[in-house]
C-alpha cells in the first residue's frame, strides 16, 4: 500500500501492536482498553471494563494521527493521555460513535500520565520480541473492538481491498485454523457485507460461524 493510506496503515498497525497488553492489564482502577478504532485520520482508544455491558460504560477518545508540528503521534503519548483520561471522569461530550461516548482529545491540553514500572518492562520485552519492521504484516491489523463475552471485530488491511476489512470472528471457535484460513477468507468477495453503523471500515466479514 502506498500514499496517504498506506502510511495510516503503518502508523495503525504500530499503535494496535503497542497497545495490546492494556487488554489484561489495566488502565486505571477497572478500566482496560476495549479497541482501537481506525480512521484515515485519527485513532479512536476505546476504554472500558473487562466484562461487556458492566461500569465503567465505554468511551471512545479520539487522537488526530498527526500533531500540530506534522509528526506522527507516538504510541507512549496516547498511553499516557488516555490513563490519565481513564482514571478521571470523563470529559462530557454531545458526540457519539458506535454507541460510545465520543471525546476528541486535544494531546496538550493533557498532562500524559507517567510510565509505570510494567510500561517500561513492557517496552524492553516488545522491543526485543517483536522488533520494529519496515512495514507491517499482511494483512496489517489496523485495529479491534470487543463486541461480546467471546467475539471481537478485526479491522484489517487488505492488499487488493479499498478502505479496510472488519472481520467479526469468536474466541472459543477453531481459532488456530481461522488463522491460518483468515488471508484467503478477507479476500473472498461473496462473504463482503456492508455495516453502515460502523465509520471505521470499507466492508464487513462474519466468520463467527466459520
Amino acid at each position: 500500500m502506498s500514499g496517504a493510506f498506506g502510511e495510516s496503515v503503518e502508523q495503525q498497525a504500530y499503535l494496535t501492536r503497542f497497545l495490546l497488553e492494556h487488554t489484561t492489564v489495566p488502565l486505571a482502577d477497572r478500566t482496560f482498553l476495549r479497541g482501537v478504532l481506525p480512521t484515515r485520520d485519527a485513532v479512536r482508544i476505546v476504554t472500558g471494563s473487562a466484562d461487556t455491558g458492566a461500569e465503567p460504560a465505554p468511551v471512545t477518545y479520539e487522537f488526530a494521527l498527526l500533531g500540530d508540528d506534522g509528526e506522527p503521534v507516538t504510541a507512549p503519548l496516547v498511553l499516557g493521555c488516555v490513563r490519565t483520561l481513564a482514571a478521571g471522569t470523563p470529559p462530557a461530550s454531545d458526540e457519539s460513535v458506535m454507541g460510545m461516548a465520543l471525546v476528541r482529545v486535544d494531546t496538550d491540553a493533557v498532562e500524559p500520565a507517567v510510565p509505570s514500572l510494567t510500561d517500561q518492562a513492557l517496552r524492553v520485552l516488545r522491543t526485543l520480541a517483536q522488533p520494529y519492521i519496515e512495514a507491517p504484516p499482511s494483512p496489517a491489523l489496523c485495529g479491534f473492538l470487543f463486541t461480546g463475552p467471546d467475539t471481537v471485530r478485526l479491522y484489517l488491511a487488505v492488499e487488493e481491498a479499498d478502505g479496510l476489512t472488519a472481520a467479526d470472528v469468536r474466541l472459543t471457535g477453531a481459532l488456530t485454523a481461522l488463522l491460518a484460513a483468515l488471508p484467503s477468507l478477507l479476500r473472498e468477495t461473496e462473504r463482503w457485507a456492508a455495516d453502515e453503523a460502523d465509520p471505521h471500515c470499507s466492508r464487513t466479514v462474519d466468520l463467527t460461524s466459520w
